[in-house]
């Protein structure tokens, strides 16, 4: 599975369906051509060597008017309030709509500017966008002002090891338990 999801990652990019489906068009590599806005969301994250930081989620107007988010990459925590001016780009990356909210997530903090994860839905709302999110993996921008975090499978846990001797062991126990249950009532019978 993981290695599907991989080769749709990084297939060849089509351009944005005009009619999207978040389960059919999990991971659909895609391009489109517009101008990235300076509106943007600060989305708290974490670069292994690199540290804490956050991604930027910006606003992104395609030619045709489609406005839609786009998920430039990461900056450090300094870099939170540099300048990024309007640019004109070509944009390849992938849809993806992440499931990173739960009942434990803060809520954002508007006022310093800082959201605690992805919530497509919200960060659509407040961008005014459609509630469709690109995950730039390549952009044509002169100057990269953020580093691309593009979608890959790694984030996906893939634990089936861990949960293979997690349930045997339980099974062991279980059965050891049972027999000593069974050892003890013989022992009592005689």
């Amino acid at each position: 599975m993981l290695a599907q999801i991989e080769a749709r990652i990084g297939s060849a990019a089509v351009p944005v369906p005009v009619a999207v489906d978040a389960v059919r068009d999990q991971y659909l590599p895609v391009r489109m051509t517009g101008r990235i806005l300076p509106e943007e969301i600060h989305v708290l994250a974490s670069v292994k060597k690199m540290g804490a930081g956050f991604r930027i989620i910006s606003t992104f107007v395609g030619m045709d008017g489609r406005r839609v988010m786009l998920d430039r990459g990461f900056v450090a925590i300094t870099a939170k309030n540099a300048l990024r001016p309007e640019v004109a780009a070509e944009i390849v990356g992938n849809l993806h709509w992440p499931d990173e909210i739960n009942s434990a997530t803060p809520v954002p903090d508007l006022d310093a500017g800082i959201w605690f994860a992805r919530d497509v839905v919200a960060m659509a709302k407040a961008l005014r966008t459609e509630p469709l999110l690109i995950v730039q993996r390549e952009s044509s921008e002169a100057h990269l002002v953020t580093s691309p975090f593009p979608v890959t499978s790694s984030g996906i846990p893939n634990r089936h090891l861990e949960y293979v001797v997690t349930w045997f062991g339980l099974a062991l126990v279980w059965l050891g338990m049972t027999a000593y249950l069974i050892w003890r009532i013989r022992r009592k019978e005689q």
